[in-house]
């Protein structure tokens, strides 16, 4: 089973590029590809960035399940200080949860808090036999003990910076960093 990344050996250095997403979803669907079972492991895509992702290892590992998708903006922690993520949707989990083998899968894990909201909402639905969570990227930055199962690439940057994933017009992921305002929240805590 892989191993979360160590943070104490992670590059504490701005990157000078951007990680490359596409190159990071077939990195993480290798990982992965061993350790699911087609026709039983469901993904579970969060909100916005987590949604493409899933969707793009979906293809990737020819799942046979139905995909998932949560938005956790109700289930967080600081939602009284944060309030609705814009653009946010619904959650569409077209499955049973109960006993279930399920992925949750981001594009950015940074304190741990969406992570934490999006188990506490799964939970709703029914208890999972198993809990995986897949990044492509791990920046650092913990807030609470959450660790994913399966990352592509792990980089620390610093808090005033956001590495926030975006959907091209003809389907690509690409990242960018950016500064981080104080009215925008970074959208993978």
């Amino acid at each position: 089973m892989p191993r979360p990344p160590d943070m104490n050996a992670m590059n504490t250095v701005t990157p000078t590029a951007t990680p490359k997403a596409e190159s990071l979803c077939h990195m993480l669907a290798d990982q992965m590809r061993a350790q699911i079972d087609p026709h039983r492991t469901l993904l579970v895509g969060i909100h916005t960035g987590g949604a493409w992702v899933a969707a793009r290892l979906h293809s990737l590992l020819g799942l046979k399940t139905s995909l998932g998708e949560i938005d956790v903006s109700f289930y967080r922690d600081d939602y009284s200080q944060r309030g609705l993520h814009p653009g946010g949707g619904k959650s569409h989990l077209p499955f049973v949860t109960e006993g279930a083998h399920l992925i949750i899968v981001d594009d950015v894990l940074y304190t741990g808090r969406t992570i934490r909201a999006a188990m506490n909402e799964i939970f709703d639905y029914g208890r999972p036999e198993k809990i995986e969570l897949a990044v492509l990227v791990d920046r650092g930055g913990r807030e609470l003990p959450i660790a994913a199962t399966y990352c592509a690439h792990t980089v620390q940057l610093p808090a005033e910076q956001m590495l926030a994933l975006e959907r091209r017009d003809d389907g690509t992921l690409n990242f960018q960093l950016t500064a981080r305002s104080t009215a925008v929240q970074e959208a993978s805590d």
